[in-house]
């Protein structure tokens, strides 16, 4: 162990590796917090300018760009009516199911293998899937939607066309997002156990119409 490291650290929540001076640990402190805000405050003026947008639209406008979103993502016209069931007869939040014993973050639910039960290691206030760059990586529609195009491109991957596929692709995208900011490329074959809190966070947003989940699958 080399000197000035400390033997317990988290793994999922970057800290600066030392400190010179007290106007530097000032500034370290203070980064963080001024672009938590920052990314905070643009997901917010994004989220404000779509709902005011709509809000303009007259009824034949909606049917209008309800035809062109299903020239373009028909998945999602089809995923539509089962994720409405899916919600009405969603689970209930962790807090109601009760928290595993494994939890420390409060955000954790069970998890079908002890390989998955995995939470993040953070209290209930500082919970990894709480901060602004893990809704900004990991849930904003946009940001993984170039994800999934860039990787239809470059890997020839057939586009989601049937019921589901389209948060399928979705929830593959952001673990993928997930990992390559926390740990970066991990090589092929290689894979992580995402944090539970995490993975339900991605599964709300974007959830399966069955409730069917594949889980994590070991690489080769």
């Amino acid at each position: 162990m080399r000197k000035g490291q400390s033997g317990k650290h988290s793994s999922y929540i970057s800290r600066p590796a030392g400190r010179r001076g007290t106007a530097r640990s000032e500034r370290q402190k203070m980064q963080p917090n001024a672009e938590e805000q920052r990314v905070s405050a643009m997901l917010e003026e994004r989220r404000l300018e779509t709902e005011e947008l709509l809000q303009t639209l007259t009824l034949e406008e909606y049917r209008d760009l309800g035809r062109e979103l299903f020239a373009r993502k028909p998945e999602l016209v089809f995923d539509a009516p089962r994720n409405n069931q899916a919600r009405s007869g969603a689970p209930p939040p962790a807090d109601l199911l009760g928290i595993p014993p494994w939890c420390t973050c409060g955000s954790c639910r069970d998890m079908p293998t002890l390989l998955e039960r995995k939470c993040c290691g953070q209290e209930p206030n500082h919970c990894v899937r709480l901060l602004p760059h893990f809704s900004l990586f990991c849930l904003d529609e946009g940001n993984l939607q170039i994800h999934r195009q860039f990787r239809e491109d470059l890997m020839a991957v057939r586009p989601a066309r049937e019921a589901g596929d389209d948060n399928r692709e979705y929830r593959y995208a952001a673990y993928r997002h997930f990992i390559f900011w926390q740990r970066g490329a991990l090589g092929r074959g290689n894979r992580l156990v995402i944090p539970s809190c995490c993975v339900w966070a991605v599964r709300d947003r974007y959830p399966d119409p069955y409730g069917q989940y594949k889980g994590f699958v070991p690489g080769c």
